[in-house]
């Protein structure tokens, strides 16, 4: 795991300052400790930041091809390069090191921009080719590692693995995006390939970008999309094996490593499998760690120490106070845009945790969109029964006209709750979809943003995100499509992002066998009556592990890693929360209707609503213009650049 950065000319070959691209390298020292290069000639700089996992001696980045014509650095792990070296050594190529970076360079000499078709990993790469002058940029198909890039108007281009390194080349117009404003707020995140930046994109997941010196900017091309085909009938027992047999290949390849290795465990499902499958295929104890809470309606220990006793596990348990809240500021530094998924304080601890034992550490994630897992499944499938009795034409005035009259009673009995499922009814199955997932839903962000932001958007919904990617879908089967929904926005934008930062702000790296390409391809096959049945989520993924884990791990209520964000608002954070959110740095933008935020404030602190997902978002977006804006900008010209979205 590393952190990568550079810089290209696409006009010429002018002289880059090395001292702007070692600042760039060095603002990423927590992804790599270990060691650190770069690579400078003119018009091209590319920087290296190395945490040492596989050829210790000898993995040093940047890497080159025999005659430094090739040059790669890479953040990440190619785990089927011990299969590749034989092919390209057949191939005439000459290896001189035993890295998986190094499959890279030859990889790209052989096979071109095809060469990541070849590849099953987590990745995120650049790789400069001096004789075809043209950098080559990939991320993995899943997103598991970050890229970002930016085109300057003077005909500079930057990348890096984090926003910080291209805000360190101090070229990048800090000017905000509104669009990506209205992302982040029903989302919790700014989806992409947006960012909170008008001028820098996340290269999106499954793509690549090819620069050729003197051509003008390209676009992002796809190599990689998952199709929902569920053309596989199996029988369960069949489907069960095939399944285990999978997850442990998986698994086997994600355990190479040349320095301590071990896994979270959480107690759920999902790490809870990941750990049983690696007690089988290691000698020795599987090294596990997990975050114990004070408050037991969020506490999950008891489970993971029943998995870890069954497996006779290293298990290491930390205790986490409940106002373990002091993370705001750290995070908006870690993030560098706005990030309001409050299970960061856990993710954060636990990587902090794991990183005094181990150097890599496997996890569960991914689980839950690959099999199914997430509850919110089960409702939207209960309301997609309901949707297609009735047409749309029907639904959506009768419906609709509920959902804006009935009362929002986040106070009262479940079965009193309707007001969101009026609302879903009155809706397509992606508008619906969309709208479950939302923080702050569309009346309340209408009702958040001032007149003049609004007109800024010009009519722009986050929804579009959903709608654009539901396009691509290629399936009418209502569960893959939220399923394919969920691996493009939420596991990419939220999940992937929460640990890598949070494992790399602690030098470790993670590894996920539940989204290894092959094994999300093979369960895109099977029938979605494998993964949900009768309201059972993860139907195939317990009935495997049945002789593997104890019925109560695998069958009990789905927790959550959440943190008590109502309680901590309505008492400790009560004063902080109110200085943020009703505070004059959040006012001087212009973004927001005060008398709405101090409405919402007093509802969630009077205890009639529970605002605390909403104050959250709102509260995080306040750290990001602290920590983030004011740290690299002038008071006044961080005003300045607020003001230009509006």
């Amino acid at each position: 795991m590393c952190g990568i950065t550079g810089i290209f000319d696409l006009r010429g070959q002018r002289e880059l300052d090395r001292g702007t691209l070692a600042r760039m390298n060095e603002s990423q020292h927590h992804r790599g400790p270990d060691e650190g290069g770069t690579h400078l000639e003119p018009g091209l700089g590319l920087g290296h930041r190395r945490l040492s996992i596989i050829d210790l001696s000898t993995g040093q980045q940047p890497l080159y091809n025999e005659d430094k014509s090739v040059c790669v650095v890479f953040n990440g792990e190619i785990y089927n390069y011990q299969e590749l070296i034989p092919e390209l050594l057949s191939l005439g190529h000459v290896f001189h090191t035993r890295s998986d970076t190094e499959v890279i360079v030859h990889a790209w000499e052989s096979w071109g921009e095809a060469c990541v078709q070849r590849f099953r990993g987590m990745f995120a790469f650049a790789l400069w080719d001096r004789n075809r002058q043209t950098l080559f940029l990939a991320r993995d198909r899943l997103a598991v590692k970050p890229l970002f890039y930016a085109h300057l108007a003077d005909g500079l281009f930057l990348f890096g693995s984090e926003l910080k390194s291209l805000l360190a080349h101090g070229g990048l117009p800090r000017e905000i995006d509104p669009l990506a404003v209205e992302e982040y707020f029903a989302l919790g995140y700014v989806a992409e390939p947006r960012t909170i930046f008008c001028q820098a994109r996340k290269l999106p997941p499954g793509h690549t970008l090819t620069l050729r010196r003197g051509q003008p900017p390209a676009e992002p091309k796809a190599y990689w999309d998952l199709r929902f085909s569920l053309h596989q009938p199996l029988a369960l027992e069949e489907a069960c094996d095939e399944l285990n047999k999978r997850l442990r290949e998986s698994v086997r390849l994600r355990m190479i490593s040349e320095v301590p290795l071990g896994a979270f465990l959480s107690g759920g499902v999902d790490s809870s499998a990941v750990v049983a499958l690696m007690a089988g295929l290691s000698p020795a104890p599987v090294n596990t760690c997990s975050i114990a809470f004070d408050d037991p309606a969020f506490d999950e220990a008891k489970f993971a120490r029943i998995v870890a006793d069954r497996y006779q596990t290293n298990h290491h348990c930390e205790m986490v106070a409940s106002d373990d809240f002091d993370l705001v500021d750290t995070l908006a530094r870690l993030y560098d845009e706005p990030y309001a998924d409050s299970s960061a304080i856990p993710t954060y601890r636990v990587c902090q945790l794991a990183r005094q034992h181990v150097t890599v550490a496997l996890s569960g994630d991914g689980g839950d969109e690959t099999f199914g897992g997430y509850r919110r499944y089960r409702l939207h499938m209960m309301e997609e029964r309901m949707r297609s009795a009735l047409p749309l034409a029907l639904r959506r005035p009768l419906f609709g006209l509920l959902g804006r009259v009935y009362p929002k009673a986040d106070w009262a009995p479940r079965v009193f709750r309707a007001k969101t499922t009026f609302e879903g009814m009155a809706r397509t199955a992606v508008e619906a979809y969309f709208h479950s997932v939302s923080i702050l839903r569309a009346p309340m962000r209408r009702q958040l943003f001032t007149d003049r932001f609004r007109r800024q958007i010009g009519g722009y919904s986050a929804e579009e995100v959903f709608r654009s990617h539901a396009q691509r879908a290629a399936t009418d089967d209502p569960l893959a499509l939220i399923q394919y929904l969920d691996l493009k926005t939420y596991l990419v934008g939220d999940i992937n992002t929460k640990v890598d930062r949070a494992s790399m702000a602690h030098s470790l790296e993670v590894r996920e066998p539940l989204m290894d390409h092959e094994l999300v391809e093979w369960m895109a096959t099977l029938p979605s009556a494998l993964k949900l049945r009768s309201q059972e989520g993860k139907f195939l993924l317990k009935k495997a592990m049945e002789p593997s884990l104890p019925y109560d791990v695998l069958y009990r209520p789905k927790m959550g890693f959440a943190v008590p964000l109502a309680r901590w608002f309505r008492g400790p954070l009560k004063e902080r929360i109110r200085q943020a959110v009703l505070g004059p740095r959040l006012a001087e933008t212009g973004w927001f209707d005060q008398a709405y935020l101090r409405q919402v404030v007093d509802a969630h602190q009077s205890g009639t609503a529970d605002h605390s997902a909403p104050l959250w978002t709102v509260l995080m977006f306040d750290a990001f213009l602290r920590n983030v804006l004011d740290s690299t900008t002038g008071p006044a010209e961080t005003r300045a650049n607020a003001n230009a979205v509006v």
